[in-house]
């Protein structure tokens, strides 16, 4: 009853677990988006097989469970949960560093072009306001 749920969950937490490696070496590497695809099929799977368990039987699915299905069910949570922990610090940092990144392309864009611009006022103030410098990113970075 839980074999395909235990395997998918396995899969997905060997996944994450590749990906938490690689990224730690690189970055970005070239089979990110197929393991981000993989992610999200195995992560379907999950679900669904969660569902039609609920739907066999909504109250006590995980309490009809033979006791060393039960433990096996566990222990596939606990890895993945582990895997799911370590894999999010990681995506987090990756994403804070490109933001990081893309605020100080941003700013030296900004310093090279001069869009700084002054505008007088009607009351004889003036007034300096920046404009964002126009970037262009390259998807293939």
């Amino acid at each position: 009853m839980t074999e395909q749920l235990i395997d998918a969950m396995v899969s997905l937490t060997h996944i994450m677990e590749e990906e938490s490696e690689q990224l730690a070496k690189a970055p970005y590497f070239p089979e990110m988006p197929e393991i981000a695809q993989v992610k999200l099929r195995l992560t379907g799977r999950i679900e669904a097989e969660v569902a039609r368990m609920k739907r066999e039987a909504p109250d006590d699915w995980a309490e009809r469970l033979d006791p060393e299905a039960r433990e096996q069910l566990a222990e596939a949570s606990r890895c993945l949960r582990d895997a799911s922990s370590v894999n999010a610090q990681i995506l987090k940092r990756q994403i804070e560093l490109s933001t990081d990144m893309m605020g100080a392309i941003a700013a030296e864009a900004q310093r090279l072009t001069g869009t700084r611009n002054t505008v007088y006022g009607a009351c004889g103030g003036l007034a300096a306001s920046e404009a964002p410098a126009p970037i262009s990113i390259n998807a293939r970075l």
